[in-house]
């Protein structure tokens, strides 16, 4: 059975149920689809932690929050939480890794990059999957100390 972790108040199960969406099979996805997810996911769960740490002026949170976002926070994230994969857990980060992409960050190597998109197509898959519990464990430890 799946963890289901409700984030910001929404669980993959929920809006499934809601708007009447079955029969999805998530290893099957494109390792991009599972970044652009993913994406989305990481950038609430960071603006989440931020926000709850207590009110601030916006452009403070939106600093502190896109120091966290930008593919080179994503890429030491990565690397903190990468020995504590599973097998199927880095070969999803590996497939995003490897993906071919027709885009570029702004201000990242192509190599940080890649990486990034491995850890966004990571995340994407464990929120897909139902397993928000293991992504914010992982998120945990990858930003610990960080927020």
């Amino acid at each position: 059975m799946e963890e289901n972790v409700d984030i910001a108040g929404l669980s993959v199960s929920g809006i499934d149920s809601f708007f009447g969406i079955e029969g999805k099979d998530i290893r099957s996805f494109s390792p991009l689809t599972l970044a652009y997810i993913g994406d989305a996911v990481y950038e609430i769960v960071i603006r989440t932690i931020i926000v709850e740490k207590g009110n601030a002026p916006v452009n403070k949170l939106h600093h502190k929050a896109s120091s966290l976002v930008k593919a080179v926070a994503q890429k030491a994230a990565m690397e903190k939480i990468l020995p504590l994969l599973t097998e199927e857990e880095e070969a999803v980060y590996k497939r995003g890794r490897n993906a071919k992409s027709y885009t570029s960050a702004k201000n990242a190597s192509v190599i940080d990059y890649r990486i990034a998109t491995g850890f966004e197509a990571l995340m994407g898959f464990l929120y897909l999957m139902g397993r928000n519990e293991r992504m914010l464990e992982l998120v945990k430890i990858a930003v610990n100390n960080l927020v």
